[in-house]
């Protein structure tokens, strides 16, 4: 039977997962975690160290290496990559990796030596922006300014300027390496630049991936000339051209064929961002359900029956790879904000679920966190934000479960409000991430979004929808089939609003949004 095989770069970990449609089954799930398994990098969450808590770079041969690494971890199995008949893949989006040679001039990779030694030579630039990146305030004001303001161009790419995106990382890069900048040929998303180590070549940007980056006209499907010109100078000639997601972009390498036992003249589809890849993994593609996706960030993203856009400018509107658009709002303190809260309180993950299940109760007693412990884009914070209103015991930090809850409705609080532009009331939500099996939160989100939460079997939708994307754009299966094999909602876990929790988080989201009014 022909497997489909997904890849997928994600901040903290690199992933496979393959899918057999006939039988419905996933025939493979392997992972690899950056701080854990490639400890040398020293990225223990899957980002550099840095002094100015506002720059976050990855080292991109750190994602090289690991997929190697994977891929020898996927062969001791025993899974036999030979039965792979295609493969696609998603990268976290916005990351941007910096090449001085073109990789459809770098020549072929030799298997006789590793792939990382055969890739640093190519790098103008040793470290990659990643999303959490929010130091290029000054170059979103430039690129702004010189298009007639975020207006312009939040009618051009669906966003206004971002810090974290990726044209505006390009400019700063442009701006205080000049030299470098000059010497830079080939600029890739972690998407791209994973989805060409591949083929061995060039691979082009999705429009999933490509409309994250500030540069995309929505309309066209093409890089905007004027945005182009006001990031960086000949910039057009240094990004790899968009393509629909559904194109095909190369065949499998030599490198993977020699070392790993994949089929000659296997087809590599264009591999998309992670949060478009979620979408299908979730089966969302179509309008009318909404998914929150539980990771290192949150995001709250759904298809578009037409393209919106978000009056405040935090949300955004990128490509669906299945066709049209998807909305998104991403929230940079998610998983990392949880994780500081239980450090600090001492509790590990079952305490944490039994402190909003069993100790406390919906509304936290009026006690209210604002969880922003790194810089925020939603709302727009460039410096950490944490603060606690409420009982002089919970403002001193010693309620160790109301601070639980705290920073856990204070999040779906934040979801929910912003993200009210979309113009649907969604009745449904989908989870996904790393936190979807926590009863505690998947109740909390019921709570305050008035919506039955429902989550998939699979954990990991971004692997999940680069191996559907695989399996569709491959010819093998239509959406509906996918979906109904792999994309049902786990019926063993399903969780609806509590009576009486409607009134009591309309009256504690007023207070959030009144706090948050006075942060600026």
């Amino acid at each position: 039977m022909p497997y489909y095989l997904g890849l997928d770069s994600s901040t903290q970990s690199l992933s496979a997962m393959a899918i057999d449609p006939e039988r419905g089954r996933v025939v493979l799930d392997e992972s690899i975690n950056f701080g854990r398994d490639l400890p040398h990098y020293a990225s223990p969450h899957g980002f550099l160290a840095n002094a100015n808590p506002n720059i976050k770079h990855s080292n991109p041969l750190m994602w090289v290496e690991a997929l190697d690494l994977l891929l020898s971890r996927v062969r001791a199995t025993g899974f036999d990559l030979s039965q792979v008949a295609a493969v696609s893949g998603a990268g976290q989006q916005h990351g941007s990796v910096y090449l001085s040679t073109p990789l459809s001039a770098a020549g072929k990779f030799g298997a006789d030596r590793a792939l990382v030694d055969s890739v640093k030579p190519l790098l103008s630039r040793p470290s990659a922006p990643i999303w959490m990146d929010s130091s290029t305030s000054a170059a979103c004001g430039e690129i702004a300014g010189a298009v007639g303001g975020d207006g312009v161009v939040t009618k051009v790419t669906g966003s206004r300027t971002i810090e974290r995106f990726t044209g505006p990382q390009i400019r700063k890069f442009y701006r205080e390496e000049p030299a470098s900048y000059e010497q830079t040929r080939e600029i890739h998303l972690v998407s791209s630049f994973m989805a060409s180590l591949l083929v061995g070549t060039t691979a082009p940007i999705d429009l999933g991936d490509g409309a994250g980056m500030n540069l995309l006209d929505l309309a066209s499907g093409s890089f905007s000339r004027e945005l182009l010109d006001a990031t960086a100078p000949g910039l057009g000639a240094k990004l790899p051209g968009p393509v629909p997601s559904t194109q095909k972009v190369g065949e499998i390498t030599g490198y993977f064929i020699e070392k790993y036992g994949f089929r000659a003249g296997t087809p590599v589809f264009a591999f998309t961002g992670d949060n478009p890849s979620s979408l299908i993994g979730m089966g969302a593609s179509a309008p009318g359900t909404a998914v929150v996706s539980l990771g290192t960030s949150d995001t709250v993203f759904a298809a578009m029956r037409e393209p919106r856009t978000d009056p405040q400018g935090f949300g955004h509107v990128f490509g669906n790879p299945a066709g049209g658009f998807m909305s998104l709002i991403c929230f940079a303190n998610g998983s990392l904000a949880r994780e500081q809260v239980a450090k600090d309180v001492g509790y590990d993950w079952d305490a944490f679920t039994r402190a909003i299940l069993e100790t406390t109760q919906p509304g936290n007693s009026g006690n209210l966190l604002l969880p922003f412990f790194v810089p925020e884009m939603t709302p727009k914070l460039l410096a950490p934000a944490a603060k606690r209103f409420g009982s002089p015991a919970f403002v001193a930090g010693k309620e160790p479960a109301a601070l639980v809850r705290g920073v856990v409705e204070a999040q779906a609080l934040s979801m929910q409000y912003h993200s009210r532009w979309i113009g649907e009331t969604p009745s449904l939500l989908l989870v996904t991430g790393g936190a979807s099996r926590n009863r505690g939160i998947l109740q909390v989100l019921a709570d305050v979004f008035q919506a039955e939460i429902r989550t998939l079997k699979t954990g990991n939708s971004s692997a999940l929808g680069a191996a559907l994307r695989a399996a569709q754009a491959g010819g093998a299966h239509d959406w509906a089939d996918l979906y109904a094999r792999f994309a049902a909602p786990d019926p063993d876990l399903q969780v609806a609003p509590a009576p009486g929790t409607e009134r009591v988080y309309d009256e504690l989201r007023a207070r959030f949004v009144a706090e948050l009014a006075k942060l600026g």
